[in-house]
């Protein structure tokens, strides 16, 4: 592996995506670069929102307003800059996470319902089934012409795709 980039005024950005892009394994290889903290979005999800998601009960917005409200905090909490994995599919849950850092920076992994969904049934270690997927899919809400925001095509390599992104958010600066 590369030697970890030195971040100069703390880099805080979200890998997002549906359910089975590749934000945790991203996600950790790019904190690696960067010499960052990764936050595990999954993690603070609160027990209730899992049980719902292992019975196959898609996440409401209400579900999700205390989880993204946490996020932000702990991204916060890290003035030197993180990486959170983090699905935030939709507009308003990439702005409250936003609101709590500015010049918050987004890689969307972009992969098509398909490929999700081969990868989700493949999965033995995580509790989203794959009969959520196409429920990520209708929620999600391109975020491509929002600023700060960097797409990527999921299927390309991990290491490559960490690359790619960390060297994005240090040159777009904060």
């Amino acid at each position: 592996m590369s030697e970890p980039m030195r971040p100069t005024q703390g880099p805080h950005s979200v890998i997002m995506g549906v359910s089975g892009c590749g934000k945790s394994e991203v996600g950790r290889s790019m904190a690696a670069l960067l010499g960052l903290p990764l936050i595990e979005g999954d993690d603070f999800h609160p027990k209730r929102n899992i049980h719902k998601m292992q019975q196959g009960i898609a996440l409401t917005d209400d579900d999700r307003a205390d989880w993204l409200v946490s996020l932000g905090k702990e991204l916060a909490r890290h003035p030197r800059g993180a990486v959170l994995t983090c699905s935030a599919l939709k507009l308003a849950y990439r702005d409250t996470l936003r609101a709590a850092v500015p010049h918050l920076r987004f890689v969307h992994l972009h992969i098509t319902q398909a490929e999700s969904l081969r990868r989700v049934a493949q999965r033995t270690d995580h509790f989203y089934p794959p009969s959520l997927v196409a429920s990520q899919f209708e929620a999600l809400q391109d975020p491509a012409a929002e600023p700060g925001v960097l797409q990527l095509d999921a299927t390309a390599p991990v290491q490559g795709l960490a690359e790619s992104a960390a060297q994005w958010v240090q040159s777009s600066g904060t």
